[in-house]
């Protein structure tokens, strides 16, 4: 008689026990527990005189939960969450108020912006777009430099990653390019191109994201934050402002590093033949990729015209991402994955509440009042330069743009608006340094790792350089772009 091979009915297998991954450690108690001591110390020095104690305690928490987003004792969305829910248990404000943020229209904008973005990327449109500009410029090394630049341009307004943008989009292809010629920082040819690609892709992705309301998560933020002082940006106003410094600093920021850190290869006939190539691979645009030229098109005019038919961006937004779902170029599963998205979401939504309500309470008046007497006897336009110069160059200090623009956005708009500077000027210039100050150092904005972490550039070069842009952007957007504001009437 053989053995049964098969256990009886009622036997149940013993499941195997297999050892289970460690899951990240996503805490860090050491930096976590500075960030809480920060908001303790504050808490306890007490509320200055003049100022309500509730406006103290939320500045209180506040700061720390920006210290939080700074040292990231752990991801942004905890850091959020910390905040939100210290903001209740304190008694600082009720529950409702501290959940306010969260029916804001402006982070539900950047929210469904990222949902729509996903679309360039899933449907392989967005490399497409960057393939195309390299066949047609690309066969010089600035030439390229020019394609990669614009093809971030021609994506921006509808992707407010500028990360995904940069790195999920552009830098695969500077990667992909730069080995084809040989250049790679592991045998040391990075010098031949992809040094200087890598630069310039990097500082490109900082100008765009400054030319249009929906091209950085933070811009809304801002747009936000000058909404609680009376001032109304919209999609328009910011893209007008924006397009002639905009399209100068993309223009002249590329040729500045190829003279200053120049690749050796000069001529690239090469590049063009692998976008030929690589176009070839993909076919003729897909039914997929037709339905998200629409819906740019369709979200795209109604951000510019939708205000005269009453249709605001929020709702442009909706518009876009419903139609990418009806027509299946995103699923529902494609949208509950999008991380960023929800991340966003949360930090946003507990930054916002937080900003808006040292506002209501008085804190932002109070600094405000307070600082006036630094700028006073200035005229305004020395005011506004000495200002968005300190707010420029303090990003040595923040690792993040959203960071930074969350501390001091608002404070110093009131401020310089206190020194008689034009309010709807002022809150543009420095919604624009909120971008542009991301070139000075390798870890101030979300692509900058990215792009820094491939080992093309040192980081001496990296700072040194950026420091060199931060003066060409400052020249071409505080004199050409004073020059086109005036035209608009700005000032």
């Amino acid at each position: 008689m053989g053995s049964i091979a098969n256990p009886r009915p009622n036997q149940q297998a013993i499941p195997k026990i297999t050892q289970q991954p460690k899951q990240a450690k996503e805490v860090n108690f050491l930096t976590l527990l500075i960030t809480l001591a920060v908001g303790v110390i504050l808490w306890f020095i007490g509320a200055p005189e003049g100022l309500d104690p509730k406006a103290w305690q939320l500045f209180s928490i506040f700061t720390a939960t920006i210290v939080g987003l700074i040292i990231k004792p752990m991801p942004m969305g905890g850091v959020a969450i910390l905040g939100i829910t210290a903001v209740v248990l304190t008694g600082t404000l009720e529950l409702g108020d501290a959940l306010s943020g969260f029916q804001n229209t402006t982070i539900w904008l950047i929210v469904i912006a990222f949902f729509i973005s996903r679309g360039f990327i899933k449907t392989g449109l967005g490399n497409r777009v960057a393939y195309i500009f390299v066949k047609k410029f690309g066969k010089k090394t600035l030439g390229l430099s020019y394609a990669l630049l614009f093809s971030d341009l021609v994506l921006s307004p509808a992707m407010p990653s500028n990360t995904a943008r940069g790195g999920g989009i552009i830098f695969p292809i500077i990667r992909s390019l730069s080995r084809t010629f040989g250049s790679d920082p592991e045998d040391g040819t990075e010098k031949k191109i992809g040094a200087f690609l890598t630069k310039t892709a990097f500082q490109g992705n900082m100008i765009t994201s400054a030319m249009f309301l929906t091209a950085m998560a933070a811009n809304p933020l801002a747009a936000t934050l000058a909404g609680d002082a009376g001032i109304t940006i919209t999609w328009t106003n910011w893209a007008v402002a924006a397009i002639v410094p905009g399209l100068v600093s993309l223009i002249v920021v590329p040729y500045f590093i190829y003279k200053v850190y120049p690749p050796e290869i000069k001529e690239t006939p090469e590049a063009a033949k692998v976008a030929t190539e690589k176009l070839k691979e993909m076919g003729p645009l897909k039914k997929s990729e037709w339905s998200m030229i629409s819906v740019f098109i369709l979200i795209l005019g109604l951000w510019i015209f939708g205000e005269k038919i009453a249709i605001n961006a929020t709702t442009t937004a909706l518009i876009g991402l419903s139609v990418l779902l009806l027509t299946s170029v995103l699923s529902w599963q494609d949208i509950k994955k999008e991380e960023g998205a929800w991340d966003t979401l949360i930090w946003f939504a507990a930054l916002v509440m937080m900003a808006s309500f040292l506002n209501t309470l008085g804190m932002i008046p109070w600094f405000s009042d307070m600082m006036g007497g630094a700028v006073s006897g200035m005229t305004w336009i020395l005011a506004l330069g000495a200002l968005a110069l300190i707010y420029f160059y303090s990003h040595y200090f923040f690792a993040s743009a959203t960071a930074h623009v969350s501390a001091m956005y608002a404070a110093f708009l009131t401020v310089a608006i206190a020194a008689g500077a034009p309010p709807m000027l002022t809150a543009l210039i420095l919604g624009f340094f909120g971008n542009l100050f991301g070139c000075i150092t390798h870890y101030g904005s979300g692509p900058a790792p990215v792009f820094f972490g491939s080992g093309y550039v040192t980081q001496n070069k990296w700072w040194g350089i950026g420091f060199g842009v931060s003066i060409i952007h400052i020249v071409i957007w505080g004199f050409i772009g004073g020059l086109w504001w005036k035209i608009l009437g700005l000032w």
